[in-house]
């Protein structure tokens, strides 16, 4: 019974993965050497952000970067997050979208969640972006000056593949890094494809693909 139940999930998942999305969502497949995982980014509450995300998807400018930081919460190494993108390549990185905060988009960092990565200006996101294991409230908006991170969609198949990555061996790094870099070697990302509508290419010069390609990591 509990084997023929597996299997129902599994067969949901997928089938959730695979049908029409709701209104004003678009689905990406993120493609690493782990597994893949496809996201269902929210443009209706969360747009400047989401049309950022979708213009490296088109782009190619997440291909071949990667999945190189695994935050684990002390108390529980099974809850955190993991974070991934274009990391320090400047030659990759678009101008940085306004930040679009939780208590404006309601849309809170919740398990699953996918949302920006931003350094301490808070309008300085790019293409790096963090996928939630459990909640974390204290990424959400929290009053005056405690503005948070722009959470703009959620995992709707292959939240497995993100467990796993983070689960990876970590060390190094500097700061609120120390210890979570994912070890000895970033996750991959292969490929990351737009599932709706026809791709918006920015027609940007792409100069990580002139001469030799090489992905700089944050240390």
């Amino acid at each position: 019974m509990r084997i023929l139940f597996t299997a129902l999930i599994a067969v949901f998942v997928a089938a959730n993965a695979t049908a029409q999305p709701a209104p004003g969502t678009i689905r990406v497949r993120i493609e690493t050497s782990a597994g893949n995982i496809v996201l269902a980014l929210d443009a209706r509450h969360a747009p400047k952000t989401t049309a950022n995300f979708l213009a490296y998807v088109d782009d190619g400018r997440l291909d071949g970067t990667g999945f190189y930081r695994a935050s684990r919460r002390t108390g529980d190494p099974k809850l955190g997050f993991i974070q991934g993108g274009v990391a320090s390549d400047a030659r990759r990185i678009l101008p940085s979208p306004p930040l679009e905060p939780t208590n404006r988009t309601g849309i809170r960092h919740t398990d699953g969640t996918v949302s920006m990565a931003h350094g301490a200006d808070v309008d300085s996101a790019t293409g790096n972006f963090s996928i939630m294991v459990g909640a974390s409230p204290s990424l959400d908006a929290r009053g005056p000056g405690r503005n948070g991170y722009a959470a703009f969609g959620h995992v709707v198949a292959g939240m497995d593949v993100v467990r796993k990555i983070l689960a990876r061996p970590t060390g190094g790094g500097r700061g609120p890094m120390r210890g979570q870099m994912i070890q000895p070697q970033p996750v991959t990302i292969l490929r990351a494809v737009r599932l709706d509508g026809a791709p918006r290419p920015t027609g940007a010069v792409k100069p990580w693909l002139i001469g030799p390609t090489r992905w700089i990591q944050p240390n």
